[in-house]
């Protein structure tokens, strides 16, 4: 099965760096935009598709950060 997200990208001198949108903390870089969409689902794959079954709850919370 694919999903479909949406990779952010710009360049950082000579390097194109990316994010997935939908995912946060999935980011990768690579010389050429074909080697970082490679690089970005390898980044997918290992972060998402592979991470360990958690056997316990995972919660979350909203905080407030002073500005």
């Amino acid at each position: 099965m694919s999903a479909r997200v949406t990779l952010e990208y710009w360049r950082d001198g000579e390097w194109y760096v990316g994010r997935l949108h939908e995912i946060p903390g999935i980011f990768s870089q690579g010389k050429t935009l074909p080697e970082l969409e490679a690089n970005i689902r390898d980044a997918y794959r290992l972060t998402v598709e592979e991470r360990p079954a958690v056997d316990h709850p995972v919660r979350s919370k909203k905080i407030a950060i002073p500005a």
